[in-house]
């Protein structure tokens, strides 16, 4: 990749980007249905996943809210947060948003019915709002890149 100028870097980091970011989230959401499927406990394992789940939604999220590819040269970077990716990238936030917000209404309802921990209903808020956020934003970077 060294042979490569700046603006091609940017290109090739920024179509890489729009490829991951959809598979990440489905790899996520796997995580997170494996996580609940298994159950809570308090175990130290148990505490070990929760500990992989923060770091791997705080890692997720700054990738999302920046610019991402934080070991390359600042000028790789503008290049690769242009308007149409900012753009892209406030589009995904919303949706991130509106799907946070939808799951802990739904949530809400389910706890008349049956109780919901403050863990477990944290833990889908923020997977499901991060997980659709990274789904939307993956899916517009594509489409940019096909339009390209």
């Amino acid at each position: 990749m060294t042979d490569r100028t700046t603006a091609e870097q940017a290109e090739y980091l920024s179509y890489r980007r729009a490829r991951m970011l959809p598979f990440l989230a489905f790899i996520y959401l796997m995580q997170q249905a494996s996580y609940f499927s298994q159950g809570q406990g308090e175990r130290l394992v148990d505490h070990v996943k929760i500990s992989a789940w923060v770091v791997l939604s705080l890692i997720l999220l700054a990738a999302l809210a920046t610019k991402g590819f934080w070991f390359h040269s600042r000028e790789v970077r503008d290049l690769i947060d242009d308007e149409t990716t900012r753009s892209h990238r406030r589009d995904a936030m919303v949706w991130g948003f509106i799907f946070t917000s939808l799951t802990a209404i739904v949530l809400y309802m389910i706890a008349i019915f049956e109780a919901v921990s403050g863990r477990e209903a944290i833990h889908l808020i923020v997977s499901l709002g991060l997980a659709a956020a990274l789904i939307r934003f993956g899916y517009l970077e594509r489409q940019a890149h096909r339009g390209a």
